[in-house]
């Protein structure tokens, strides 16, 4: 199996072809992207194993959770990061908060990418009116600041799962949509989709069999990039309360359920916290490693 890595040097050559097991080899010779991978490996495992990893229930209120006084415990052997305002056990909630954080990041940057692909492929493509008026909107939702957007449409929905993750999609596609153009427009002047064209191959078999295997590094590096920025957003806007909603943890609406308590209690907002800086980076890390092998311009060299 292999991809097509973009070959955007001035020559009429399509970009040469990058092994898959290749592009992994050079993957795991790179310290940061094995950091990242065992990251991301860790926290998908988590997630996908929440009712067998997890010790307790994340919704149960413990009686002994709590102090004489009725604030948190601090982590101890029973509850090893503790217990929020609520006296549920805190590394419960964040495992099965790990499963909110994926779902939401995948398939928010899912559908960004794809519609970003759709319309950059579309409008570097076809040009003309068609291409002028999808980069005209582009333009326009670029206008507007993301998280501005992103609470005003998820003020207007009521706020569920699938709800933000389509609210995140929705504000996440412009960067990809502008790249993908530019790469799409560049591609299409090129001698080889010209003598296509004269041997009168169709639209669709040209952007099918030319244009989007050339493509194909550029959306795999996004979409694994793209999946930190949606982490973060998510936990953004449930920290703001019009995120995911209790009782459903994330790691976002953890630390809004628990800031009252940051001076008392900062494992409750600290632990949390660094879940999301830690997926965050490792997502970056795996989508910087991937840009430097399949980025042409990197061919050849060492990693």
């Amino acid at each position: 199996m292999s991809v097509i890595a973009p070959d955007l040097g001035g020559t009429s050559v399509p970009g040469r072809p990058v092994r898959t097991r290749s592009v992994l080899v050079r993957l795991v010779r790179r310290p940061q992207a094995i950091f990242g991978l065992a990251v991301i490996a860790l926290v998908v495992l988590a997630a996908a194993f929440a009712p067998l990893v997890a010790p307790f229930d994340p919704g149960e209120q413990f009686f002994e959770g709590l102090t004489l006084e009725g604030a948190p415990l601090p982590p101890n052997a029973q509850f090893l990061f503790g217990t929020d305002l609520l006296g549920r056990d805190l590394l419960s909630r964040l495992i099965f908060g790990a499963q909110t954080s994926l779902v939401i990041g995948v398939v928010a940057n899912g559908i960004a990418v794809l519609i970003g692909s759709i319309i950059g492929i579309t409008a570097g493509y076809f040009r003309g009116w068609v291409g002028t008026v999808l980069m005209r909107f582009t333009d326009l939702m670029m206008s507007f600041p993301a998280l501005l957007l992103a609470i005003v449409l998820a003020a207007i929905f009521k706020p569920s799962l699938w709800i933000v993750a389509l609210v995140i999609a929705m504000v996440n596609w412009v960067q990809v949509a502008r790249i993908l153009y530019t790469e799409t427009r560049s591609l299409a002047e090129r001698e080889f989709i010209e003598a296509e064209r004269s041997l009168g191959a169709g639209s669709g078999l040209i952007l099918w069999r030319h244009i989007l295997p050339h493509l194909v590094s550029t959306i795999v590096v996004w979409a694994t990039l793209g999946i930190s920025t949606t982490v973060l957003l998510e936990a953004t806007l449930s920290f703001l309360g019009i995120g995911v909603q209790p009782p459903t943890p994330s790691w976002g609406n953890i630390i809004f359920e628990n800031q009252t308590y940051f001076a008392t209690a900062p494992w409750l907002v600290f632990i949390p916290g660094v879940a999301i800086i830690l997926l965050a980076l490792a997502f970056n890390l795996l989508g910087d490693a991937l840009r430097d092998i399949l980025d042409p311009t990197q061919q050849g060299r060492a990693p």
